[in-house]
């Protein structure tokens, strides 16, 4: 194995990563895996094509990836197909698979410098984010879902009238799908894996085109671990062909897709209209954060600040809609704005919470874009709005005065924008966070939990942060109402979407069965007299 990978690699790159100050001196990364993982085998794209992957940090080329199109598709389906009928899988019972589960998270830890370095070569966020909680996540995850694994995916019995025993069963869906996006690589991986191979699918995972090299590396481990041939595959592509060829194969049981909701809506179509197969989708959103006027002001700043501009605020999930009373609006307009100033961008001398750049081109001109047009509509610009000429990084960006129909208080910016809004009266602001097409999550920010637990009860978002924001944890479930997407990853309620019930009712004996020695009680019919009773009444 070490053989191979030194022969596959001996062209690839390498790179010194900034280590944020957790590591004594740069990481020194190899890159080394740059092909398809398909049936535990390293291939090419079948017609040979391949597109560049590039470091946002300088826009360079780090290295080319397959460029998969529908028969590298059809290939990995085909592997899946074979893996999921086999013993070998579907054969080895719940606590083998935990094992194995149990034994990837084990691998994922000991090269957690490798995964980190790699993830922030690809993806541009800082090398301590990946360390300290990227990383560490996806490994709880696969050890989360790894207990469930362990012969705790169960059935129900149900009283049924009538000589008959009824019980359910849950059954893995088959063949999944997965199609995932660039802003959190491998968590986004482990989301859709962990409950898929917990409930005993096989799954092929297509990677963003933009950060395809982190999932390579999680596949490599999966083989060491001892997954057989088949059980998870990842390949690199675009949307289009690799992406639909996904949500549109008809031998595919389930697609899972974590994007935008545009994009949401081409795969639920693609789905219906190929052979109905089964969908979750986890989507975009416009989140509130509500700051009432009774919070402790420097809790509140930090708690928003770290809502919006986390990972350079490209997070499905942030807050940015920051929703302040007008008692303490201009204190905490003041405050939020110095906030930002402070939040450096990355270099190899910053902290692990600093600011690394947004993914490529498209996006960085797409979020200057909104501050100009926020600019244009009247909200007061106060810091940042500029990028720094090298690379994809934007300043850290904040804007008062914005007002609900805003370009920028209405449209997902996926950026270092944060949008700050007065309200007066708590039915008025309920109702503005309530007023978006999304419902993804919101955050509130107060003293009184008795004023929080009825702000919660009021607004459609799928989670709801009290004093906090981003708190993601494998058995906490996450998903969205309206345009935020169907069905959820993580938690208990994630393996209902990689499992099918099936019902069983089986006709129970009548009567008590005669046993040589012993006495059928008094009044009992024994079978033998029921049949003949039976028997007697057809007659």
């Amino acid at each position: 194995m070490a053989s191979l990978i030194n022969k596959m690699t001996s062209n690839l790159p390498s790179y010194d990563i900034p280590t944020s100050g957790l590591l004594d001196k740069p990481f020194h990364l190899q890159v080394k895996f740059n092909k398809n993982f398909v049936n535990n085998e390293w291939v090419d794209s079948k017609s040979g094509k391949t597109f560049e992957t590039v470091d946002p940090r300088d826009g360079k080329v780090i290295t080319s990836v397959p460029e998969s199109q529908v028969e590298d598709v059809d290939a990995a389906v085909k592997a899946a197909r074979a893996a999921f009928t086999n013993p070998s899988w579907r054969g080895i019972g719940p606590h083998a698979r935990a094992r194995l589960m149990m034994k990837l998270a084990d691998l994922i830890e000991r090269d957690i410098d490798e995964c980190s370095a790699l993830e922030s070569l690809d993806n541009g966020k800082p090398f301590g984010i990946c360390k300290v909680i990227d990383i560490p996540h996806i490994i709880s995850c696969y050890r989360y879902f790894a207990g469930w694994a362990q012969a705790k995916i169960n059935g129900q019995t149900i009283e049924m009238d009538g000589p008959y025993v009824c019980r359910t069963v849950h059954e893995p869906v088959g063949v999944v799908g997965a199609v995932i996006p660039w802003n959190y690589p491998t968590m986004m991986m482990a989301w859709k894996c962990g409950p898929a191979l917990a409930a005993g699918n096989t799954i092929i995972v297509k990677t963003s085109e933009k950060t395809p090299l982190s999932a390579l590396k999680i596949a490599s481990l999966a083989k060491e671990a001892g997954f057989p041939p088949g059980v998870l595959n990842v390949i690199s592509g675009h949307g289009m062909p690799a992406g639909n060829a996904i949500a549109s194969h008809m031998d595919i049981d389930k697609v899972a897709f974590t994007g935008s909701t545009a994009v949401g809506r081409k795969i639920m179509e693609a789905a219906a209209k190929s052979n109905l197969k089964k969908v979750s989708l986890e989507l975009g959103g416009k989140s509130p954060s509500i700051v009432f006027p009774d919070v402790d002001m420097d809790e509140a700043v930090e708690g928003t600040h770290m809502a919006l501009y986390f990972n350079a605020g490209q997070t499905c999930c942030a807050g940015t809609r920051t929703f302040v009373h007008e008692s303490i609006y201009d204190e905490f307009v003041k405050r939020a704005t110095e906030r930002a100033r402070q939040l450096k961008l990355t270099s190899q001398h910053d902290a692990p919470m600093s600011q690394g750049p947004q993914i490529d081109k498209i996006q960085y001109d797409k979020i200057l874009g909104f501050v100009e047009a926020g600019k244009k509509e009247g909200a007061k610009l106060l810091v940042g709005g500029k990028g720094t000429g090298q690379g994809y990084y934007i300043e850290p960006t904040v804007f008062a005065d914005v007002q609900d129909d805003h370009v920028i208080g209405t449209e997902e910016i996926f950026g270092p924008v944060m949008a700050i809004m007065k309200w007066s009266t708590m039915e008025e602001v309920i109702e503005r966070a309530n007023r978006t097409a999304y419902g993804l999550a919101a955050s509130i920010f107060t003293k009184d939990l008795t004023v929080a637990n009825w702000v919660v009860s009021q607004l459609k978002a799928g989670t709801v942060w009290v004093n906090c924001h981003n708190i993601l944890q494998p058995q906490a479930p996450f998903g969205g109402f309206k345009q935020s997407g169907i069905g959820r990853d993580l938690g208990q309620y994630a393996l209902t979407e990689y499992t099918q019930v099936k019902t069983i009712t089986t006709k129970a004996s009548e009567g008590v069965p005669e046993i040589p020695g012993l006495k059928v009680p008094a009044g009992v019919k024994s079978t033998r007299e029921q049949a003949e009773l039976k028997q007697g009444e057809r007659a």
